[in-house]
């Protein structure tokens, strides 16, 4: 059976593909995989309204099952920024450097519990008929003050997961998969999956 991603990050793809390794009845592709594909544009308000947005979109053009997902970095003492805008915080076109250098500026003077924050995410599961389920998974932590090791993407390098002492960036693949947001609403929607079969 076909499964589509409906994403372009190569990061996205590589850890929802690992996460899905055990479904072996699936063919998991990616909207990459389809070349004449224009993804829409998000706007949503909401982490659960893009990944609707973007994956009934992607079903009903490829006329296949479609997960998508939105996520990513809410920080209550910045009224919930960068939120939907995680990955354009700095504007369209940002870097991941860009948007973790603004978010270091706003937090200038926050300290304790005002640096907490938190990763979300939603998956949505489509068909060509409509959406069929909307799952969520957070993973609650802190903002560093500056960035720290290579690995993962996005805001990861300044994000410790409460009870580690290591950011994102600084955990292996293996563990990060394990413990992360994405990996909480992958659980919750693997299930749904399952029951396709």
């Amino acid at each position: 059976m076909d499964l589509v991603i409906a994403t372009q990050n190569g990061h996205k793809i590589r850890e929802i593909r690992s996460l899905l390794k055990s479904l072996k009845q699936f063919d998991v592709y990616s909207i990459l995989d389809f070349a004449d594909y224009v993804p829409p544009p998000e706007t949503g308000e909401t982490f659960e309204a893009n990944a609707e947005l973007k994956a009934l979109h992607a079903a009903r053009a490829l006329r296949k099952w479609t997960l998508a997902d939105d996520s990513g970095l809410v920080v209550p003492a910045l009224n919930g920024a960068p939120g939907v805008y995680s990955a354009r915080y700095s504007g369209e076109g940002a870097s991941d450097k860009d948007n973790r250098k603004k978010l270091l500026k706003e937090m200038e003077g926050l300290e304790g519990e005002r640096r907490s924050a938190y990763f979300e995410c939603c998956i949505a599961l489509a068909s060509p008929e409509g959406v069929r389920k909307v799952v969520k998974g957070t993973c609650e932590g802190i903002i560093i003050e500056e960035e720290r090791g290579g690995n993962g993407f996005g805001y990861d390098p300044l994000f410790v997961k409460y009870d580690y002492n290591q950011t994102f960036a600084e955990l292996g693949e293996g563990v990060k998969n394990q413990i992360s947001h994405r990996a909480k609403a992958l659980e919750k929607i693997l299930i749904t999956l399952e029951s396709l079969l």
